[in-house]
């Protein structure tokens, strides 16, 4: 199971959260967010790829960050159309492909997306553009009938973790690519918990 951390901002944090080479390290470009990034990225580990967080922002301004930050994965966290999904792809990066779950979803729209994007992620629909700290009904997924392997996220925390013990055990979990967290983990937004997220990531580890 491959983790990603999300929403990271403070450059002696970011040292002390990528010393555990977690899978994938987020970084937000969206000035609406708390997480907002601005500044330089500290040399981590190639273990870990750089993840750059965007909400409807224009293919130059994405391509900006992927050269500035050396950006290995793209999450698309808005409104992105399927052709626009498209031409990045084509740039030879991880394309991760956001949508927003809530009392219920139609698993249809998930068709267009199939064949340009990487992976797909499933968060909390909420006010805010992730980071709502609200998990949502799991059990949907269940309806889930892509074979495209997704990130599970939206307010998952060490309070969670019998849950996904459960949700490993079912069906819905098979296309489970990794487990994303934020919120859950912080201190303040961008600030995150090291012991934290050392003791969920060593859960992982053991296995779900």
């Amino acid at each position: 199971m491959k983790f990603k951390i999300c929403g990271m901002k403070y450059p002696e944090n970011i040292m002390d959260v990528a010393a555990m080479q977690p899978d994938y390290l987020g970084f937000i470009f969206y000035k609406k967010s708390k997480r907002n990034f601005e500044g330089a990225i500290p040399n981590i580990s190639d273990h870990t790829k750089r993840t750059g967080v965007f909400v409807n922002a224009s293919k130059e301004f994405i391509l900006e960050k992927v050269k500035q930050y050396d950006l290995k994965a793209i999450q698309l966290h808005g409104d992105e159309s399927p052709q626009f999904c498209k031409e990045l792809l084509n740039n030879l990066i991880e394309i991760i492909k956001v949508f927003s779950v809530g009392e219920k979803f139609d698993f249809d729209v998930l068709q267009e997306y199939q064949d340009v994007c990487n992976y797909f992620l499933f968060d909390t629909k909420g006010k805010n553009k992730g980071g709502n700290g609200i998990v949502f009904n799991w059990k949907l997924l269940k309806n889930y009938t892509s074979k495209k392997p997704y990130f599970l996220s939206g307010g998952i925390g060490l309070e969670e973790f019998n849950e996904l013990k459960e949700f490993f055990n079912t069906k819905a979990s098979k296309y489970c690519y990794a487990i994303d967290v934020n919120s859950k983990f912080e201190i303040e937004p961008g600030l995150k918990d090291v012991k934290k997220l050392k003791k969920f990531k060593q859960s992982l580890e053991k296995g779900v």
